[in-house]
């Protein structure tokens, strides 16, 4: 692509909705290329956290894992510190010649990495945050979505009335006087940071729904309500990490007496399956983006396809989206 050939790279992102197997191919793809899979997800960066993320363990990869277990649930953690984090990993591993194989669903995190996003410095902690995160547990989610809707309706249009962080960075944003929906708008026109082959793994809405619901039956079954009860017992259930995460949210409800842990486990199934749509949305978003059905293909296809395009813009210092 015109104007990329001096940005390094290239790197290799995988990215599609949860439970669509971004993490199995991410895993082939760089064990074949003798690379490293550079975890983006919001969620996977905390340490005990670990069922309910479906994070791999050591023994599950057949290539190295980064960016996992990187903070503990009571510490805050942003879009702008994985930034900082992930490309240092990154910035490392191309210096020595290592294929870097970003994977995740999160897409602000995968997009901070691979585009030019400034962040406010500060930005994991401020006075701000602070006032607006009191007044969120004062007004309850709807009420301070409202208050975004009066003084910024364009933003306000954006933000799911229950993503309260997004909602909150809203607030801070039109304090430093720019607006969320302009950065939004921004979105579609990306200044790229490194070059980048980006792939995201998709499957019929049916197929997808079913391996969502079966991950939070296996997830169950592998002991997510004693994670969570653990992590409630040490005092991390009130934290705002948990409190935003899906499958600890529902089952810290179950465990503080609100719902059934049948009606629990039903939440968490639904807030999945809206989470895949939102992930779907958000990628489709990105012009760069191949698409690659896992229904129709297989995985050693779907890796050939990968590294083949790799290998192609490695000779050529080009990313092309042929393969």
């Amino acid at each position: 692509m015109s104007g990329q050939a001096l940005l390094p790279g290239p790197v290799i992102a995988i990215v599609g909705p949860t439970a669509s197997g971004k993490s199995e191919l991410a895993d082939e793809v760089a064990w074949r290329l003798r690379g490293v899979v550079v975890s983006a997800d919001a969620m996977q960066v905390y340490r005990r956290m670990d069922i309910g993320t479906a994070k791999a363990t050591p023994e599950d990869c057949k290539a190295p894992l980064r960016m996992v277990d990187v903070v503990d649930p009571s510490e805050e953690y942003s879009a702008a510190l994985y930034q900082r984090d992930a490309r240092a990993v990154i910035d490392s591993l191309l210096d020595e010649g290592v294929p870097a194989v970003l994977c995740g669903g999160t897409g602000l995190y995968v997009k901070a990495v691979i585009d030019e996003m400034d962040f406010p410095a500060g930005e994991s902690e401020s006075p701000v945050r602070e006032r607006y995160a009191a007044l969120a547990e004062k007004l309850g989610p709807e009420g301070l979505h409202r208050l975004l809707s009066e003084r910024d309706p364009a933003s306000a249009a954006l933000i799911h009335p229950h993503n309260v962080r997004r909602v909150i960075r809203a607030f801070e944003m039109l304090e430093e006087g720019r607006s969320y929906a302009a950065q939004h708008a921004g979105f579609n026109a990306p200044e790229a940071h490194y070059r980048v082959l980006q792939f995201a793994v998709t499957r019929e809405r049916s197929e997808l729904y079913r391996r969502i619901d079966a991950r939070v039956d296996a997830m169950m079954e592998a002991g997510l309500l004693d994670e969570v009860r653990s992590l409630a017992e040490d005092g991390l259930g009130a934290t705002f990490t948990a409190r935003q995460a899906i499958g600890y949210k529902e089952l810290i409800d179950y465990l503080e007496g609100r719902v059934t842990l049948a009606e629990a486990v039903d939440a968490v199934k639904l807030r999945s399956r809206r989470y895949a749509k939102r992930q779907l949305t958000w990628f489709r978003r990105d012009k760069r983006t191949v698409w690659i059905d896992r229904d129709a293909v297989s995985l050693d296809d779907a890796a050939g396809q990968v590294c083949r395009a790799y290998e192609h813009a490695l000779a050529t210092n080009d990313v092309s989206k042929e393969a």
